[in-house]
């Protein structure tokens, strides 16, 4: 272990907030744990992986190596870099498949993803020759196609990541301890490790309808010529995903490009369409 390596952890106030300390003495882990004393309703309050605000400045002003948040039921980790930085599922991804990769151990060649994950992860896959699978959104649908065909690593961008060599499911913990690994073997700064995969702006934009009207962006004539007009402009250097909620009476617009303000503009006004002939 590199002895001036520190890692800071924020554990949520959750599940993890006993476990990650025992884990990280017994590797001999330079650690600092924040938000680790839960009362029973302060879970995710404010910290862990869903809010890094705090774990970001710490990192910056204790001059650690590496920031590591999982949420509350510790099944998930994402990473602040040591620049402060986020390192979301998607890089975690693209990290662990390019060094399983290279160690001819990512089986299949092939990398499970949901539909949400960035455009720069299908991008990275295939420029390094990985396969990229995506699936619906839900960490049990990257399970089962994982099962179904044999595959190693899959995951989400929001840090739920399965390595089914050693896990059924996602486990912050067990996610952080590879990233770290990885890190200390190649033997550069978590900021550099980082870039390995370059991240397109990603817009997300919620058009209410009703309940009836979820299908109306597949249905509507003009809703889909927009949405068609948009794909052929960005010709491969964005991405235009428009799926209902399951739950709620919202048809989500996603947009990413290469231009924030441009893709931003463009979701609020397919967003509008769509709320326009939805209600």
């Amino acid at each position: 272990m590199k002895k001036d390596f520190k890692v800071a952890i924020d554990t949520a106030n959750g599940a993890t907030y006993n476990v990650a300390e025992k884990i990280f003495k017994k590797l001999g882990i330079n650690y600092e744990i924040i938000h680790n004393s839960p009362n029973g309703i302060n879970i995710n309050e404010n910290c862990g992986s869903t809010h890094l605000d705090d774990l970001k400045r710490y990192v910056i002003e204790n001059g650690m190596d590496l920031g590591l948040a999982y949420d509350g039921d510790g099944d998930r980790c994402l990473a602040v870099d040591d620049t402060g930085n986020i390192i979301d599922g998607d890089k975690i991804m693209a990290i662990f498949a390019n060094y399983l990769f290279e160690k001819g151990k990512l089986k299949n060649d092939t990398l499970v993803a949901t539909v949400m994950s960035n455009l720069g992860l299908s991008k990275f896959s295939e420029e390094k020759g990985i396969n990229f699978v995506q699936t619906k959104v839900g960490d049990r649908y990257v399970l089962e196609e994982m099962l179904k065909n044999g595959y190693n690593l899959g995951g989400e961008q929001s840090g739920h990541i399965i390595m089914l060599d050693y896990n059924p499911t996602g486990d912050g913990i067990l996610t952080s301890i590879m990233l770290i690994s990885i890190l200390l073997e190649k033997n550069v700064s978590s900021s550099d490790l980082a870039r390995i995969v370059t991240i397109y702006p990603q817009v997300l934009v919620n058009a209410k309808v009703t309940n009836d009207k979820k299908e109306i962006y597949k249905e509507d004539k003009e809703i889909s010529e927009e949405i068609s007009r948009l794909e052929k402009e960005m010709n491969g250097r964005g991405r235009v995903l428009i799926r209902a909620s399951g739950t709620e009476p919202l048809i989500r617009v996603m947009i990413e490009g290469e231009d924030i303000q441009y893709i931003t503009e463009k979701a609020k006004y397919i967003a509008g369409l769509i709320e326009e002939k939805g209600n």
